[in-house]
């Protein structure tokens, strides 16, 4: 897989796990009743945003979270309803 591709499988993957829920961590989160998964999601985002901070005072493992707060950022996106290309225009707008 391109590098260009990775953003568009992970966002995919996750449209799959929302529609046909499997046995995953992504899966059981989202089918969660209403606010309560959004709440969850949420959590996750505020936990992984203060992992990158201290990460990078730290000096050490700024990759890894920030992956995870990209990662959980994409899932609160998926599960809101959005597409990656309403992320990707709103990058194209900021270039300007």
């Amino acid at each position: 897989m391109t590098n260009e591709k990775i953003f568009e499988n992970v966002f995919d993957t996750l449209k799959n796990r929302k529609t046909n829920p499997i046995d995953s961590y992504t899966s059981k989160i989202m089918q969660d009743n209403g606010k309560k998964a959004e709440d969850k999601i949420l959590e996750k985002i505020g936990e992984e945003a203060a992992e990158v901070l201290i990460a990078s005072k730290n000096n050490e493992n700024l990759v890894h979270e920030a992956t995870d707060l990209i990662f959980h950022t994409f899932l609160l996106l998926v599960y809101k309803g959005f597409e990656l290309d309403d992320l990707l225009n709103e990058f194209e707008k900021r270039r300007h």
